[in-house]
């Protein structure tokens, strides 16, 4: 249920009036401030009260501003890489008055959406998509022989991630009109690791280096009025030289772009004379915005990571107002590394920009000499561990499942080819909530089975995660995978490391009418499901099959021996996933067993709490109870 309205619009100066993009221009530049400030205040008490990313949107709400104000949108196309960015271009292209909604079952998607508004000129949830996308626009729009402007917004550590250069060659090439703008706020969700901010940035920003700087320029303004503006050119060109030579410029002017900044993303009024001056100019352009990620609340600079992605909490101090006393998953693992790692200096962890969500923030506070986070570039985070594997060491790479995706060619070709040992961790295994299709992590089981040689396991809780990891690391035939849903844990002891036989699942409760097989976050609701079945006189045994890649043949040969009536329950796709396997062995294996497999549908699935969105899917335990029941009601169907 989407909680209603409450922030007053009416109590604004100026937001109350402005629905869309053209609402701004009827306003002067010194009105942008103000309206700066409301619409800091706007996002602040919405998302405070229900979620989401704030940091980044807090950042660029200047720049979005300025944006809207020089360009005409929907016409001119302005595209977003990801939607961290996004939320004041939502509120300001018809769903100010939805915002509450946003990430919310029903509501707004906190991703830019193609099908949401015809301001959302090209939608995405992955980093360093909008380059690529902007120049096929820029293309289609040239092949059409339209007139309008393309305007691609990246940032937030966008610039990390090698897609990112791979287009901007391609657009220098091509010289398209384009205008690319570098929201650099030196950070992704933790600091950046572009090397590329490097010591001139810092000084453009150093106030003792202003300082000097406008000494320099009020003194040459004393002499004669021609010297004057002569010296002024010439201080002027040089230091436009050490800004080429010392700044990203030239590296961006080498590539084929005109080179704009750094300019100040904070001051609203020469950000819009600047694209006032630029917009008609030919060719690709870059322009250079330095931003503040969290910019308003005083206890940013200190929560800056927390403040990328948030759930509820008090916007006055930042503190979440609930936290559960039961662990999340990902500091489970986080923690267990840590404590492996400790006994093993072979182990290395690697994570893509994701320290926080990953847990491998832990391991860089406790063996930073360990730790690598090389930024939004997860092909080059697998590779980059499938050389450490040849020399011996044992390179954990800890990526959310959907991120995973996008170096499949790496993990086939780099590391199961070579048959090296490399270690993935899947976090937001499973429907993960509010960030929809573009996160849920709803098709690792299956992208990773077809890999030869490749294992994979999905922990029924957080004691059988620790067993897992440490299973992982000792395992040297080649790569191993462990996913694990987003989330609190189920609270119980974790004990001692264990070591487990790899492809051997449990038996977790004997039954007599059917078998429920279970991987990973499901074995938990199988167990409410059976616990409930009985209480309807129908016997269930629920068998935590462990491992997704190699299959249980024992297992499986005895629950179809024993069982005519068989159920696979996954948090992945049913399309080639657990139950996809299970049935090829029973094909296989000539066995004429009834099996159901219950799993994700042939569908992206929107977004939503992942409890609403387990029992859309009969996921949870009464769904599951719902569906064993109508199959065993059913009469087998036979080809």
């Amino acid at each position: 249920m989407i909680d209603e309205f409450k922030f007053d619009i009416n109590n604004t100066k100026f937001l109350k009036d402005i629905e869309y993009p053209s609402d701004l221009k009827k306003l002067s530049l010194p009105d942008l401030r103000e309206l700066s400030d409301e619409l800091r205040d706007f996002l602040m008490d919405t998302i405070s009260r229900i979620g989401g990313h704030l940091g980044s949107s807090l950042g660029v709400v200047e720049l979005t501003l300025a944006l809207h104000y020089v360009f005409n949108a929907p016409q001119d196309k302005m595209i977003w890489d990801v939607g961290h960015q996004g939320y004041i271009h939502k509120i300001l292209t018809g769903r100010k008055k939805l915002l509450h909604t946003i990430r919310q079952k029903g509501g707004i998607s906190g991703f830019l959406k193609r099908t949401e508004s015809e301001y959302d000129a090209f939608g995405a949830g992955h980093a360093t998509t909008s380059l690529s996308a902007s120049l096929g626009i820029a293309t289609a729009r040239d092949f059409q022989k339209k007139k309008f402007k393309v305007i691609s917004i990246i940032g937030d550590g966008s610039m990390t991630g090698g897609m990112a250069y791979e287009a901007m060659n391609n657009i220098g090439l091509l010289k398209k009109d384009m205008i690319v703008v570098l929201n650099d706020n030196k950070m992704s969700i933790a600091p950046n690791v572009w090397s590329l901010q490097n010591y001139f940035v810092d000084l453009m920003l150093n106030e003792s280096y202003n300082r000097l700087r406008n000494k320099i320029w009020n003194l040459t303004g004393k002499v004669d009025k021609k010297n004057s503006d002569r010296l002024r050119a010439m201080a002027a060109k040089i230091e436009g030289g050490l800004k080429g030579v010392l700044t990203p410029g030239m590296l961006f002017e080498a590539l084929g772009f005109r080179y704009f900044g750094p300019i100040n993303g904070h001051n609203v009024v020469n950000l819009v004379k600047t694209f006032e001056e630029i917009k008609n100019f030919s060719g690709p352009l870059l322009v250079h915005v330095f931003t503040e990620k969290g910019k308003g609340p005083s206890y940013a600079p200190k929560h800056y990571q927390k403040l990328h992605a948030l759930n509820p909490f008090d916007k006055t101090t930042g503190i979440e107002l609930k936290k559960s006393t039961v662990p999340a998953y990902t500091s489970v693992f986080g923690e267990a590394l840590v404590e492996l790692a400790k006994k093993d200096d072979r182990i290395i962890a690697i994570t893509a920009a994701m320290p926080d969500g990953t847990g491998l923030n832990k391991m860089n506070e406790a063996i930073p000499e360990r730790y690598f986070d090389v930024g939004i570039a997860e092909q080059h985070a697998v590779t980059f561990a499938a050389g450490l594997s040849t020399e011996g060491f044992t390179p954990v790479v800890a990526i959310y499942s959907t991120f995973l995706q996008r170096a499949f060619d790496q993990i086939i070709h780099d590391v199961a080819t070579q048959k090296l040992s490399v270690v993935f961790v899947l976090d937001r295994g499973g429907l993960v909530g509010a960030d929809g299709p573009t996160h849920h992590g709803a098709f690792d089981l299956s992208y990773l089975r077809l890999i030869p040689g490749m294992v994979i396991m999905a922990p029924k809780d957080e004691g059988e995660l620790r067993n897992m990891l440490y299973t992982a690391t000792l395992y040297k035939r080649g790569p191993i995978a462990l996913r694990y849903p987003r989330g609190n844990a189920l609270g119980v002891e974790a004990g001692a490391f264990k070591q487990l036989e790899i492809g051997k699942g449990e038996v977790v409760k004997e039954g007599n009418d059917i078998a429920i097989l279970a991987v990973g976050s499901m074995v938990h609701n199988s167990m409410k499901a059976a616990e409930a079945l009985e209480e309807r006189g129908i016997s269930a045994e629920v068998v935590n099959m462990r491992f997704v890649k190699p299959l249980d043949s024992e297992m499986l040969r005895r629950v179809f021996e024993k069982f005519e009536k068989v159920i696979t329950i996954e948090e992945n796709s049913i399309l080639g996933g657990f139950g996809s396997a299970v049935s090829e062995f029973a094909e296989q294996y000539g066995y004429k067993n009834d099996i159901l497999i219950h799993g994700l549908p042939d569908k992206f699935i929107e977004h939503g709490k992942p409890e609403e969105l387990h029992s859309d899917l009969k996921l949870d335990a009464k769904g599951i109870v719902e569906t064993v029941v109508e199959f065993l009601m059913r009469k087998k169907v036979t080809s």
